[in-house]
């Protein structure tokens, strides 16, 4: 589980529920017309913006953006440079029987023990980053639509509601509990937006910008292997991803 990520929203939900217990009606943030407009018409929009498939990609990469833990770039470089020592100890072929979860690393092993050339690798890697670039960004696309569409509901919640307020403006008793539910869908969709739609949109496209830096990682570690096997050298030219701080570590 990524913590930074559960613990931020929980943290975030949590601070503005406390500062709404203690106020004095707390009850009075809770209105069924308000999650009506706002959960309602906001899901109706991104239906109609994107196909139900595409929404339940995002709504999946939205959940390992909570579910799971970023892989390291220096994992990666320390992987390849195992894999440059299987390949000098038993040959290119031997990395054929690589077993690893990482179906892009052993479609790295494959191409080493292939033999293919450098080209090759170099049209991988494009279409793959390519491929993966598309995937991420029609989720990130659906969060950034949900952050946008959130607010303007509650903005015509709020109007819904002064409309209604304006009706009954004969009972000056009834206006300021009235103002106060046509604020609350305003406040509903301002908070969706800033605490929970923009930050996913935000963790997915630096999990995808992460995910490109492995995809290079891979494939510039495949090219090296196949020029020179030997894992020092595959490091050094390899550890030029790291921060200079990881460098040291990593060797």
């Amino acid at each position: 589980m990524d913590i930074a990520t559960f613990f931020g929203v929980l943290t975030g939900f949590g601070l503005v529920i406390g500062a709404i217990l203690m106020g004095p009606e707390p009850g009075k943030f809770f209105d069924i017309a308000s999650v009506m407009i706002v959960f309602g018409g906001t899901s109706a929009s991104i239906l109609v913006t994107f196909p139900l498939e595409e929404v339940m990609q995002a709504v999946r990469g939205g959940c390992k953006a909570f579910g799971s833990r970023r892989v390291q770039a220096q994992d990666v470089v320390n992987t390849m440079v195992r894999i440059a020592e299987i390949s000098r100890r038993e040959g290119l072929i031997a990395l054929e029987n690589v077993q690893t979860e990482n179906a892009l690393i052993k479609k790295a092993c494959q191409l080493i023990a292939d033999n293919a050339d450098p080209g090759l690798i170099r049209g991988t890697v494009a279409i793959e980053i390519a491929s993966m670039k598309r995937r991420h960004n029609v989720s990130i696309g659906v969060f950034n639509r949900l952050a946008g569409y959130s607010p303007a509901y509650g903005m015509i919640g709020t109007l819904i509601g002064l409309v209604q307020m304006l009706a009954t403006l004969n009972d000056p008793s009834s206006i300021g509990p009235a103002m106060a539910v046509a604020i609350i869908t305003t406040f509903y969709g301002a908070l969706l937006s800033n605490l929970l739609f923009l930050p996913i949109a935000g963790k997915l496209k630096a999990r995808s910008m992460q995910e490109e830096l492995h995809l290079l990682v891979i494939f510039e570690g495949a090219k090296c292997i196949l020029e020179n096997n030997n894992p020092r050298l595959v490091y050094e030219k390899l550890s030029s991803f790291l921060p200079p701080k990881e460098r040291k570590d990593g060797r």
